[in-house]
């Protein structure tokens, strides 16, 4: 796994693509393809796995579209956390979830372009009026192929930084 924080949005965490799964992880990645993508949507072959230590978290951003393109999904194990999602040009609409362990999120089209994503410090992790404390938080997010590429150019992760 890579270490580091990438272009400053994430800290506390480790990183890495991976292609091959046991059998029971394939099933279990069929069912979040098949729940978060559609037909005509091409994948991107690497699943990124993101490892988050308790005092980690991912800042305010949008991901860039030369990473992935219209739909990520990410499955979330380990700790629960919150995801806040704030509109890009009006920040006054905003949600959070819940992200419970096992909990799916799916991120396309104005929610992947228009919001930010972020998954608060473990200080600020409210639900509402609940404390939701944080610890280790895997995610293993499948993402939709940019807009552009074919399925044999897999996009590069952005260099840790």
């Amino acid at each position: 796994m890579r270490e580091g924080h990438r272009f400053g949005a994430i800290h506390g965490f480790r990183e890495t693509e991976k292609s091959r799964w046991s059998e029971a992880s394939r099933a279990i990645l069929q069912r979040v393809q098949a729940a978060a993508f559609g037909p005509g949507q091409t994948l991107l072959s690497a699943v990124h796995v993101l490892d988050l230590e308790p005092r980690g978290y991912i800042k305010p951003h949008v991901d860039s579209v030369k990473f992935c393109g219209a739909t990520i999904a990410g499955l979330s194990l380990l700790s629960p956390s919150v995801m806040r999602l704030v509109h890009t040009q009006e920040p006054g609409e905003w949600l959070e979830l819940l992200l419970e362990p096992g909990s799916l999120y799916i991120l396309r089209d104005s929610a992947r372009y228009d919001f930010s994503h972020e998954i608060l410090r473990d200080e600020e992790s409210y639900f509402g009026e609940r404390r939701v404390p944080r610890g280790r938080r895997i995610s293993v997010i499948c993402r939709s192929l940019p807009a552009g590429m074919g399925p044999g150019d897999p996009p590069q992760l952005p260099p840790a930084g």
